[in-house]
């Protein structure tokens, strides 16, 4: 699978530490890792499909103040599409309204009648892609709909409706931005941590630090502005557990065997 990492804060503070922790992991995830930087304008996205601790940009990056108060931060371990930038996370794409949204997932979907008409059209070969093309069409119909930007409580109710739709039988932990607001969701127990902080809450795959840390809740989409929550999703009972006969399987229908 992969890791996550992403902080929703009030202020910005220096997130070197947590990163050189969160990186230190990809020896297990060594096929690619990507930060996006969302307070910024435009928001700063890096991403390469290559280790993490092998890379010298990213050995560069760290070695400077990195302040932020909101990011999303991915190192991928291949379960599904080949190693290359097309395929590695955060994703990023403008929806017709000119909203930027940004994603990354962590997990594996095993059968989705929605996703499966992105596979023609994305410009990689990960589910994770077809995920968030579907979104960001789902966001497109409404506003064509509509004729006007979504409100916030619009978008954060079509993510939800998304996630209860995809959840069954698949892995759903994600990470989004869309500009405003962070959207956060898991579904498989001990897969998703959180740390409140004084100026809001850091989010992790695995704890990077021994103390504080507590599990995010299971099968409900939480949305943040500013190290503040404010959504909660419909809670819904499709929680994944791990098959390792399902997941061979996928496996050997993605190499052709």
């Amino acid at each position: 699978m992969c890791e996550i990492f992403g902080v929703s804060l009030r202020e910005r503070i220096k997130i070197n530490s947590m990163l050189k922790s969160f990186y230190s992991h990809s020896n297990e995830h060594r096929n690619g890792w990507g930060l996006a930087l969302l307070d910024r304008r435009p928001v700063s996205i890096d991403k390469e499909p290559v280790k993490a601790l092998d890379s010298e940009y990213l050995k560069e990056k760290l070695k400077s103040e990195i302040r932020t108060k909101k990011c999303i931060s991915h190192i991928r371990m291949a379960t599904i599409g080949g190693m290359n930038e097309d395929n590695t996370h955060p994703f990023t794409r403008y929806d017709y309204s000119g909203r930027r949204w940004v994603f990354a997932h962590n997990g594996t979907i095993f059968e989705s009648k929605e996703l499966t008409p992105y596979q023609y059209v994305q410009k990689g070969t990960t589910d994770s892609e077809r995920i968030f093309l579907y979104l960001i069409d789902i966001m497109d119909k409404h506003f064509e709909e509509k004729k006007e930007p979504l409100t916030p409580r619009e978008r954060m109710d079509l993510v939800d409706e998304i996630i209860l739709t995809l959840a069954p039988g698949n892995k759903l932990n994600l990470m989004i931005e869309d500009g405003e607001y962070f959207y956060i969701h898991k579904n498989e127990e001990n897969t998703l941590s959180y740390l409140e902080l004084d100026e809001g809450y850091v989010f992790s795959t695995k704890p990077l630090t021994d103390y504080g840390w507590k599990d995010l809740p299971m099968n409900q989409l939480m949305v943040y502005k500013d190290g503040e929550l404010v959504y909660k999703g419909t809670k819904h009972s499709g929680t994944y557990v791990m098959d390792e006969e399902e997941m061979k399987i996928l496996f050997m229908a993605y190499a052709e065997l």
